[in-house]
């Protein structure tokens, strides 16, 4: 597994700091948004530690990839340590914000395999590791640093890194590779969503049912602002039971459902009167034939990295 440090390190000393901001930052917010599950809170780490640099003698920094990588880490690790503490306290469950075409995508060097690290559901999958669980397997799994660079940029030690990779992948349930996005793997995903969306317009059990993984979760995050779900709902039983509730979703049947890409993947905005108000993230599973996971974001703060357009 390769480093993403420059092959060829270089001396930065006739660059300016706007130079790197052009050439480096979105790779900067694909770390921190990763880290964080936060556009808002990415981009405030990306701007704070370009203007860090800005008191950088920059002619010292030979690798100024990898060093702005090691700022954004722990910039993102002491505030991710922070906002636990505020998570505790926040009404309801938390959601990742989703967004619909970000600076990750001007990244060329993106594989196939960290493309689906920016998943959706990826980053619901993240908030169940401790913040330096989740600095080390995100430098790793998504970016392949050595352990020894991790090492030195969280201040552990290598085996502790390599200890603290494997606990992290014990949390976390086993994902098989990425399916190809071949034309017909998009046009079959594209069939079950238009199936879920009639068959939950309609009220039609029988086919939510036949759609329903095994084991499916509902999360909804209103963040105290809107009155939602209030708890994750599990097994196939409950999320039927909720998916089909006239007393609690009812509002979700009144809106218009525009299929929009999000996070890389096509899933729904909810628009009420032409405006969006909630967005709603589908989950499937390995084989893309049914449903593991509904996530719905109604919380307006978490919004605004969306569009419809």
């Amino acid at each position: 597994m390769k480093s993403n440090s420059l092959t060829n390190e270089q001396e930065v000393s006739s660059l300016e700091v706007g130079e790197l901001y052009i050439r480096y930052k979105a790779y900067a917010f694909s770390i921190a948004y990763r880290m964080l599950g936060s556009v808002v809170e990415a981009e405030d780490i990306v701007q704070d530690c370009f203007a860090e640099l800005q008191s950088k003698p920059l002619n010292d920094i030979r690798n100024p990839k990898s060093y702005i990588a090691r700022l954004v880490v722990n910039r993102s690790l002491n505030l991710l340590n922070s906002a636990r503490n505020q998570r505790e306290s926040y009404v309801g469950e938390w959601l990742p914000e989703p967004m619909s075409d970000g600076e990750i995508a001007n990244i060329p060097e993106e594989t196939m395999q960290q493309k689906e690290m920016i998943s959706y559901a990826y980053l619901v999958m993240l908030e169940q590791l401790s913040s330096m669980e989740r600095a080390v397997f995100v430098l790793r799994e998504a970016f392949q640093y050595e352990y020894t660079e991790i090492a030195d940029w969280l201040g552990k030690s290598e085996s502790n890194c390599r200890q603290i990779f494997s606990r992290a992948r014990r949390k976390l349930p086993d994902r098989l590779p990425p399916m190809e996005q071949s034309s017909d793997n998009y046009a079959a995903k594209e069939q079950l969503l238009a199936r879920f969306t009639t068959a939950f317009l309609n009220y039609d059990v029988s086919e939510m049912l036949d759609l329903l993984a095994e084991q499916p979760v509902f999360t909804a995050d209103g963040g105290g602002r809107v009155h939602t779900v209030m708890r994750t709902m599990r097994v196939r039983k409950g999320v039927l039971a909720l998916l089909t509730s006239r007393r609690v979703l009812t509002r979700l049947r009144e809106r218009e459902w525009v299929p929009t890409v999000i996070n890389g993947e096509s899933h729904f905005a909810l628009l009420e009167n032409g405006r969006l108000s909630e967005v709603l993230c589908l989950e499937l599973d390995s084989l893309g034939e049914r449903i593991e996971g509904f996530y719905l974001v109604v919380n307006p703060d978490k919004l605004t990295s969306v569009s419809t357009t």
